[in-house]
């Protein structure tokens, strides 16, 4: 009978000791060698198996086993261990008497894993040692780079460069982590971690959305969104429907936001009159919202519409520029 050996790989990101049924099986009947004492090879050896650390010719040694014991288990270290595997495949392609070998994924990486490599590097930043500019900031040093970072991811969108929105989710994501790991450096009572913060959204993601979590019937999408407005409301006392509403939002978008939760909730409160107003800088101010008003009432977004029109003024300004080539830049 020809001698078995297998290249046990599994995740790194997952504790050591979720296998498979077959993975704990292989490892239970045969000599388990492996290039480095980590987590994996205490947990198989906790469980009983025998487990031995090879630091040359681990090639050799994986025949050996596999020779006087009929089969023999590598657990693969974190990265896989290619060149081994590579090493072996060709001796064995060579000499396909020797042994027969077997890939198996002991364990594998779920949906999400690389999030958990995005807070080791980041706690690694951000720690004694690691990145001196991190270390340094502040929830209110970094307020602009978010509000930055938000407006590149929406740029991509409104370009629609899918890679490029990927790559500025991700500058999106490293802001997320740097808050939350500075935010575990506050006072005891202060402090919480991006655990909090992601179970915070789950919890309330499993809150808003019963017609998914807790067979609530769907209904058509103007009631889940009002089923989501309800929610919201009793969990979050507010003494106005205008609570909660980011301030800090370019006025235009804030005018057209305002306006939409004062519609929501039947409040025909007309925008003060343009000609009543005793300085310039009220009146234009006036008129501006009067024309944000007329927007919503047509359907339009106003954020977007001067958006459009000036990103179409620029490229005028761009275009008078290449007809004109001595005028400085």
């Amino acid at each position: 009978m020809t001698a078995r050996i297998v290249l046990l790989v599994t995740s790194p990101r997952l504790p050591a000791g979720l296998l498979t049924s077959a993975a704990w099986d292989a490892v239970r009947s045969a000599p388990v060698l492996a290039g480095a004492e980590s987590e994996l090879t205490r947990a198989v050896r906790a469980a009983g198996a025998d487990v031995g650390v090879v630091t040359e010719g681990a090639t050799q040694a994986l025949l050996d086993a596999a020779s006087a014991h009929g089969g023999a288990v590598w657990l693969a270290g974190p990265a896989g261990d290619e060149t081994l595997a590579r090493e072996l495949g060709l001796r064995l392609a060579r000499e396909p008497g020797l042994a027969e070998l077997e890939l198996m994924y002991g364990s594998w990486d779920p949906p999400g894993a690389r999030l958990l490599d995005a807070v080791e590097v980041m706690d690694r930043l951000a720690s004694p040692g690691g990145d001196p500019w991190k270390r340094a900031q502040t929830h209110r040093t970094l307020a602009g780079f978010l509000l930055e970072e938000c407006y590149e991811a929406y740029d991509a969108i409104s370009a629609d460069d899918t890679d490029a929105l990927r790559e500025e989710l991700g500058d999106v994501l490293l802001q997320v982590l740097l808050h939350a790991r500075l935010a575990e450096n506050l006072p005891e009572g202060e402090s919480w971690t991006v655990d909090d913060v992601a179970g915070t959204l789950v919890d309330k993601m499993v809150r808003r959305n019963p017609h998914v979590f807790s067979g609530a019937p769907a209904g058509s999408i103007e009631e889940i969104e009002a089923n989501w407005e309800r929610i919201k409301r009793a969990e979050k006392t507010r003494d106005s429907v205008l609570d909660g509403i980011a301030l800090s939002q370019p006025a235009l978008s804030l005018a057209a936001k305002i306006l939409d939760r004062a519609g929501r909730v039947g409040l025909a409160v007309p925008p003060p009159l343009a000609e009543s107003q005793v300085d310039p800088e009220a009146r234009l101010g006036a008129s501006l919202l009067a024309t944000v008003a007329a927007a919503r009432q047509a359907g339009i977004d106003p954020e977007a519409a001067l958006r459009r029109a000036t990103l179409a003024y620029a490229e005028a300004v761009r275009a008078a520029e290449r007809a004109t080539p001595d005028h400085p830049a």
